[in-house]
């Protein structure tokens, strides 16, 4: 039984703008294990990408919360990724259920939807 369901869409070049006006932007909203994977990135344009498609994963799985992002910090939910490059979601309000993520991108959106099933 789906529980909630978010969905949250970023204009890239307000996260590039973001990332250098405030440069503790990134720490604010990446864990330090997301943190590693964007640093190892040599593009950065897909560094953007990354960074803006977590931060619209993250406000989708707060939307599908029904909390918003007041109540949970972007350091309470993690995106990794499965051998396939699958996207991951974990967070430590999950108990017991079953999380569904999907992060895309364009050249110049990155979305997210999130399903929460209990």
């Amino acid at each position: 039984m789906i529980q909630g369901t978010g969905i949250d869409i970023v204009e890239l070049f307000r996260i590039k703008e973001m990332m250098e006006r405030q440069p503790r932007m990134i720490k604010r909203v990446l864990t330090d294990k997301e943190r590693e994977v964007a640093e190892a990135m040599r593009s950065e344009k897909r560094r953007i990408e990354y960074i803006a498609g977590r931060f619209a994963a993250k406000e989708a799985f707060a939307k599908a919360m029904g909390t918003g992002l007041g109540k949970l910090s972007f350091q309470d939910i993690e995106i990794t990724t499965d051998s396939s490059g699958a996207p991951i979601l974990n967070s430590i309000v999950l108990t017991g259920q079953k999380c569904f993520i999907s992060i895309s991108h364009s050249e110049q959106y990155a979305i997210a939807q999130v399903i929460i099933e209990a």
